[in-house]
C-alpha cells in the first residue's frame, strides 16, 4: 500500500497532501497510558483479530488510534466511561449495541460502538470490524 508522509506531522496517508488535522502521532502506548488495563486489552484483541485478515496501519494520535487499509475503517477511543469503537461502513447498523450513527459522505456511516469490558470484543463486533475492514480496501 503506498502511502504518504506528512512533512509537517509525519503520520501517513493514503493520498498524497490528503486533508487531515496535523498533529503529531504518537504510540499506541502513548494514546492508552493511564487508562484502564481492559481498553488496551480490547484493542489489542482487535488489531490481533484484524491482522489476521491482512496487512492494518496503526495511525496513533493522542485521541485515539485510526485504523487503516486503503483509508481509514475504524476508530479505536479510550474515553472517560469506555472504550469507543467507531466502525465506518457503508450502511447503517441497527443493533442496540450501536450507541451512535454519523452519516458521513460517500454514502459511508459511523456506527459506534462503546465498550466497558474486555469480553465485548465478542463474533458479533468482530464480524462488524471484518465487513469494515473488507470496505477499505480497493
Amino acid at each position: 500500500m503506498a502511502r504518504w508522509v506528512c512533512p509537517e506531522c509525519e503520520r501517513e496517508f493514503d493520498k498524497p497532501r490528503q486533508s487531515h488535522v496535523c498533529v503529531p502521532g504518537c504510540t499506541v502506548e502513548e494514546t492508552f497510558a493511564g487508562r484502564p488495563g481492559y481498553q488496551r486489552e480490547a484493542y489489542d484483541t482487535i488489531v490481533a483479530f484484524l491482522r489476521r485478515l491482512g496487512p492494518v496501519h496503526e495511525d496513533a494520535v493522542k485521541v485515539g488510534v485510526f485504523l487503516k487499509h486503503e483509508r481509514k475503517f475504524a476508530e479505536i477511543r479510550p474515553m472517560a466511561r469506555g472504550l469507543s469503537v467507531e466502525l465506518y461502513l457503508p450502511r447503517r447498523i441497527d443493533d442496540p449495541r450501536i450507541a451512535r450513527h454519523l452519516p458521513i459522505g460517500g454514502g459511508r456511516v459511523v456506527n459506534i460502538v462503546r465498550i466497558t469490558a474486555a469480553e465485548q470484543v465478542d463474533g458479533r463486533l468482530k464480524q462488524w470490524l471484518e465487513e469494515a475492514a473488507g470496505s477499505a480496501r480497493p
